[in-house]
């Protein structure tokens, strides 16, 4: 996905901009924090510290994804970032929700973004593949 995304760079459609997570992907960022929930060292706020990120964006989804958002850059602007400034202005969500206290709280909020975002949009669940292991069931 990643390799797609930095080849092409498509906008994608229902795209929020600043305001969203990473506008292709959001599984690397609920799974990633439910993998993160019971650490005792990494907290939210981790996100921020360089050395944090590069240490574990390899054994941690969610570090990964963030520092993926990080270093991403398009075609002709060099290495850095897509957006270039401090977290906070470039990515205000991603830097709202390292505030939160736990890892459980992270994951709540994901989970509640991924309902809202992507299985409560039909543009985006018409595609979903159903079948006899995952069937569909219209609502009533």
């Amino acid at each position: 996905m990643r390799r797609l995304q930095t080849t092409y760079w498509l906008e994608p459609a229902g795209s929020h901009g600043v305001w969203g997570l990473d506008d292709y992907q959001i599984l690397p960022f609920l799974w990633g924090s439910a993998q993160l929930v019971d650490h005792g060292d990494i907290t939210p706020g981790s996100i921020h510290n360089p050395a944090v990120l590069q240490d574990g964006k390899e054994e941690y989804m969610y570090l990964s994804a963030v520092a993926f958002v990080k270093q991403a850059s398009p075609p002709g602007q060099g290495k850095g970032t897509v957006k270039k400034g401090h977290l906070a202005e470039t990515s205000p969500m991603l830097n709202d929700i390292s505030g939160l206290p736990s890892w459980t709280r992270v994951n709540a909020g994901m989970i509640k973004m991924y309902q809202a975002e992507v299985l409560s949009r039909l543009p985006i669940m018409q595609h979903f593949l159903t079948g006899n292991l995952l069937p569909f069931q219209q609502a009533a």
